[in-house]
């Protein structure tokens, strides 16, 4: 994790730089391009040079807000935890054969023996260190450093793009997991932006017969329903209430798309919360209590990469398809921006250019 900006000479491996180039959130709307030492190599780490970094929601309310929740940037932070890149050194304890590997990054460094690690659920680490969390940077850089085992291998058929993007796959690949979705279920989909893009794509490869996605942007619909979704609603004007779905997805973060949802599932059905919106949502208790309707959030995710990788090598799950921009490092700042352009869902920026 790029938590130490100390330079260390690695023995018997490639010459590196002594700095690189990186984008830094200073402060609220603020953007600025520094020069950094090469962060430092702990004996389990990797030093990957990033190639493609995948702009998030969350990167752009750091930018517009300097916070989200408790999380607040209190000083200058390195954005971006969509990320893959090429192994460009290794620490001591790691096999040098690994310099060269083409990786896509689990951004996340979880303690690993605390109760929540060892039960599998280390996504739930109260001391978990993420990238582009407060105080931890991330990776709107040239190079980063993680833990070897979660950088993982990519196959030659996978783009550095979709690399990258194989994070956001993760979240939608966990809430499908969340949601029990499998061969023959009927699931319901709201917010047809990336997440629900991708949450759509992740249903019918776990098997989902009908996938009905909502939203209030036609554009968004129509490219839901070539990329995923057999059904498209428009959320101003078609009711969802009574589809009795087996699984219910909100991506969107309304208030009212999260009630509206819960009222399309059946009996003993799932309900899963992606989306971040208001703290407080007042929800059908009655309806769910009746029915006996799960109901859970999404925290991030645990243990997706290989099976986001192997989707992808083969050719079950399209991520490239949701790059609608792309952006130098010194571009940053735009590529935050990009997403309030018409028409675009996913800006990706490469550190190498």
């Amino acid at each position: 994790m790029t938590t130490s900006t100390t330079h260390t000479p690695l023995l018997n491996q490639p010459e590196l730089p002594a700095t690189m180039r990186a984008a830094i959130l200073q402060r609220q709307g603020e953007m600025t391009m520094e020069t950094l030492p090469i962060p430092h190599l702990e004996p389990d780490q990797v030093l990957v040079q990033v190639s493609a970094v995948g702009v998030c929601g969350s990167d752009v309310h750091y930018y517009e807000h300097g916070r989200i929740g408790d999380y607040v940037v209190d000083h200058p932070l390195i954005l971006g935890h969509e990320l893959a890149g090429r192994i460009a050194a290794v620490g001591s304890s790691v096999d040098p054969a690994r310099i060269g590997a083409r990786v896509a990054v689990e951004p996340q460094r979880p303690c690993r023996t605390c109760k929540q690690c060892k039960a599998g659920r280390y996504n739930l680490c109260p001391e978990m260190e993420f990238y582009a969390t407060p105080p931890v940077d991330g990776a709107f850089s040239e190079y980063v450093t993680i833990q070897s085992d979660f950088a993982y291998d990519i196959p030659d058929n996978v783009s550095d793009e979709a690399a990258a993007l194989i994070e956001p796959l993760s979240v939608g690949l966990w809430a499908c997991e969340r949601a029990e979705i499998k061969p023959g279920s009927r699931v319901l989909i709201a917010g047809a932006g990336p997440i629900g893009i991708i949450a759509a794509q992740a249903a019918r490869a776990f098997g989902a017969s009908e996938i009905y996605i909502t939203d209030i942007a036609e554009d968004r619909l129509a490219f839901a329903l070539e990329h995923g979704a057999t059904h498209a609603l428009n959320a101003k004007t078609d009711a969802v209430e009574g589809l009795d779905v087996d699984a219910f997805i909100d991506a969107s973060g309304a208030a009212q798309a999260v009630r509206s949802g819960i009222k399309a599932v059946g009996p003993a059905g799932r309900v899963i919360l992606v989306g971040l919106g208001a703290d407080d949502v007042e929800l059908p208790v009655s309806f769910i209590q009746n029915r006996e309707i799960w109901l859970s959030g999404v925290f991030r995710y645990t243990n997706t990469w290989p099976l986001a990788i192997q989707l992808l090598a083969d050719g079950k799950v399209d991520l490239d398809i949701l790059v609608t921009g792309k952006f130098g490092l010194a571009e940053s700042e735009a590529a935050l921006k990009a997403g309030k352009q018409p028409g675009q869902l996913k800006a990706v920026v490469y550190p190498g250019r």
